[in-house]
């Protein structure tokens, strides 16, 4: 096959453009523009075809979901759960592959355990703003009091 961009990696599967195209969240005709502009990095088969390598459509999936770093940012923050509590980060203390996060929202503390990498990847410190996304298939209502 021949290349068009840099060489490509041992074991990098190759997508058909309409396939990376609906990963990517762009038409078609938008990802052909990309390898003629050299915006997208493709591989030719004997044929003629456009593939492109996995390596690739992963270097750029992120950045297509917004076109400022600050879009990109409101793009996480978008999830269907509307159970999301704003709240700030009391502790978190990692221990071997686990981390534990206690959120303080009003008066009330949530817990949580992560993994550690997940911790460190997003830099949780105590006194941070951090949202507790809550993830339940039921959700039980007890009276209190009488």
């Amino acid at each position: 096959m021949r290349r068009n961009g840099q060489s490509r990696r041992k074991n990098d599967e190759l997508l058909k453009l309409r396939d990376a195209a609906l990963q990517l969240g762009i038409s078609f005709p938008t990802i052909k523009q990309w390898i003629y502009k050299k915006k997208i990095r493709s591989v030719q088969t004997a044929g003629g075809h456009h593939r492109i390598p996995l390596s690739e459509l992963d270097r750029l999936l992120f950045r297509t979901r917004g076109r400022t770093k600050k879009e990109r940012q409101l793009v996480i923050r978008r999830v269907s759960g509307r159970n999301q509590l704003v709240g700030r980060i009391d502790q978190v203390r990692i221990s071997g592959l686990m981390a534990e996060v206690k959120i303080s929202i009003g008066e009330q503390q949530i817990t949580s355990i992560i993994t550690a990498t997940s911790a460190r990847e997003m830099q949780l410190k105590a006194g941070q703003t951090a949202v507790a996304l809550i993830k339940a298939t039921e959700v039980m209502i007890l009276r209190v009091g009488d």
